[in-house]
């Protein structure tokens, strides 16, 4: 499928015609360097918590990088935009660094003083955000959703590992609030000296990704009779999601059932190298909306082999459109799988372990069709709407705190 278009995008709108208001409506600034459409786990996060929050009631600031010349800025009484220069990524070449703002961001904030800052990405942007805010004495709050120190040995740099450990704990430690995903996560940072950490968690649309999306059609287009297992991955093709260890599973699930088929949604640096290894999979490229929600329906496994994920949306993605998921046991697997109940958990790192299990699973139709229909079931409660109010609760606690001068300050940049 053709990359989206980033011409002049849509604005994000409430889910409702009428926002609900808030008892406390906040005028919120939030600084990001990915952003719907945008395909990746944190745009899709940022624009769901957008969405929601503009939903009930709040005014937002978005400040992000262009990702077009001819897109323009969004304008309306709700949400406002203000687009920056932005630089690509070496190794995500869909995605832009923000350049620095620090003047022309306080000058914003100066102008029209939000209640607080919200920081998503690490990047120049962000720090940009953090000196501005700082300069102008207003709350700030990030989130914490790349395991940058993690990818460093995948790319042959595990010498970066401690440096980049350290940017981003100097990062988190001047904002008064880290949001992350998981408690295990919370954990790990604590582990590394990370501070004021807060767990909000993270939702899956029940409605897009569902079992009833799925089509006999495509599962032809694939090869795949209606009794042939369909063996699944989504995300990025790129080292740092351990996608050697997936067609190693996919071998041996091959040698218990010749008729498996596996489908690769996503894009990558990877990609070429996987077509050359797996001449037998299905390379479907970028899927997103009803389209993506289709492939997942359409499959019957799921296989997650990453190991760097600070959550990992796909997992959950998956288990709403009734899949059975093989993924090791951490981030959102920790949280919503519970072994041989809804899915399968593998012991962190363990690949013998992940071969096994997946190719077991491939021998008993019934099976993975029980806990597809168990993990569909387990999702039912992870709705945005509670996810957007745990994330507004944050900063409302945040506001609040700034109100009474009770905020710590923030440390020297």
């Amino acid at each position: 499928m053709r990359r989206p278009h980033f011409g002049t995008v849509d604005c994000i709108q409430p889910a409702l015609s009428t926002p609900t208001r808030h008892p406390r409506s906040l005028e919120i600034a939030l600084v990001t360097e990915t952003y719907p459409p945008e395909v990746n786990g944190v745009a899709m996060t940022i624009g769901r918590i957008v969405a929601g929050l503009l939903e009930r009631g709040h005014r937002i600031d978005v400040v992000r990088p262009r990702q077009h010349p001819s897109e323009q800025p969004c304008r309306t009484a709700q949400l406002e935009e203000m687009l920056v220069r932005g630089m690509v990524i070496p190794c995500y070449d869909s995605l832009k660094l923000g350049f620095p703002s620090t003047a022309a961001l306080r000058s914003r904030w100066t102008q029209r003083r939000p209640d607080v800052v919200h920081v998503t990405t690490e990047g120049p942007l962000g720090w940009s955000a953090l000196r501005a805010a700082r300069a102008l004495g207003l709350p700030v709050a990030a989130d914490f959703h790349t395991n940058f120190h993690s990818y460093c040995e995948h790319y042959g740099a595990g010498w970066l590992r401690q440096p980049v450990i350290g940017y981003l704990r100097r990062f988190h430690g001047r904002v008064h609030c880290t949001m992350v995903p998981t408690q295990g996560l919370r954990t790990e940072l604590e582990r590394l000296r990370f501070r004021d950490l807060t767990v909000v968690a993270r939702g899956v649309d029940t409605a897009l990704f569902h079992p009833a999306r799925r089509s006999q059609d495509l599962r032809a287009l694939w090869g795949a009779a209606p009794a042939d297992p369909v063996v699944l991955y989504v995300g990025r093709l790129a080292p740092e999601k351990n996608l050697p260890l997936a067609l190693e599973a996919y071998e041996a699930m091959r040698t218990v059932q010749p008729r498996v088929r596996l489908v690769i949604v996503g894009d990558g640096p990877d990609r070429a190298s996987l077509q050359q290894r797996a001449r037998s999979a299905v390379f479907a490229g970028l899927r997103n909306g009803t389209d993506l929600a289709t492939h997942y329906a359409s499959a019957d496994v799921f296989l997650f082999p990453s190991v760097t994920e600070t959550y990992g949306n796909v997992t959950v993605e998956a288990m709403a459109s009734g899949l059975a998921v093989v993924a090791y046991d951490y981030a959102a697997a920790a949280e919503h799988i519970r072994h041989e109940r809804n899915g399968i958990a593998v012991p962190y790192g363990d690949r013998a372990a992940f071969v096994q299990l997946a190719a077991g699973l491939t021998i008993d139709r019934s099976r993975f069709v029980r806990l597809g229909r168990n993990a569909r079931v387990s999702t039912e409660r992870l709705d945005w709407t509670r996810i957007v109010a745990e994330f507004e609760r944050t900063l409302l606690a945040l506001v609040a705190k700034e109100d009474e001068d009770e905020l710590a300050p923030c440390l020297p940049a």
